[in-house]
This record gives structure tokens, C-alpha cells and sequence, in this order.
């Protein structure tokens, strides 16, 4: 499935990963940030903590590691990430995903 033109036509997000890994459409607000991923390429994303994650799975899987707990979640399936909780993520090539990060400034907006 690919994403429609409206949510296509959204700013990308600056990303600490190269645009060849992964591509993203972002909807802010000053309550938060929603983030429409699409993983080009496998990303391995390392140990980091910030404030509250919620996201679902569209395609793919996420496999994500919670203070030290891994599980992988498929599509369908969605997973919380408490404020301050140290994880990680593993997404495979063809995932896609949407999250919604409660800081309204997680990621700068590409323009």
C-alpha cells in the first residue's frame, strides 16, 4: 500500500537517518507530532529515550526493545513507549508504520 497524496503531500521530517532508509510525512501540532514512516531499506535505530511514543504498524514488523524487553509487533498490532523509557528499533525493509511522539518538537520539519 502506499500512502495517499494526502498524506504524501505532508513535510518530511529531519531525520537522523539518511533519506534512503527511510522516508516519513509529518503532521504537527503544539500537542504533538505524527510521523507516517515508510522504511526503504532495513534501519537499525540505537538506545535513546524522550518523551511518550505511541505507534501502529501498517506493513512490516517493529521489533522494539524496551528497557530491555524485546518484542515484535506486526501490522495490525500497536505498542507503547513510556516517557523517559530507554529503547531501541529494528524495522526491516517495507515497513511502515505511524507514530505519534508527544513532542510537538521530536523532529525539525524539512522544508
Amino acid at each position: 500500500m502506499e500512502y495517499p497524496d494526502i498524506i504524501r503531500r505532508l513535510p518530511q521530517a529531519d531525520l537522523p537517518l539518511d533519506g534512503d532508509i527511510v522516508r516519513s510525512h509529518v503532521l504537527s501540532s503544539k500537542d504533538g507530532l505524527l510521523v507516517f514512516f515508510e522504511f526503504l531499506k532495513d534501519a537499525d535505530i540505537p538506545a535513546h529515550s524522550h518523551k511518550g511514543q505511541w505507534g501502529t504498524v501498517l506493513e512490516g514488523s517493529v521489533e522494539l526493545t524496551v528497557e530491555g524487553v524485546t518484542t515484535t509487533y506486526r501490522p495490525g498490532q500497536s505498542y507503547y513507549i513510556p516517557a523517559g523509557a530507554v529503547h531501541s528499533v529494528k524495522l526491516p525493509a517495507g515497513t511502515k508504520a505511524i507514530d505519534f511522539f508527544e513532542e510537538p518538537d521530536r523532529y525539525r520539519l524539512k522544508r
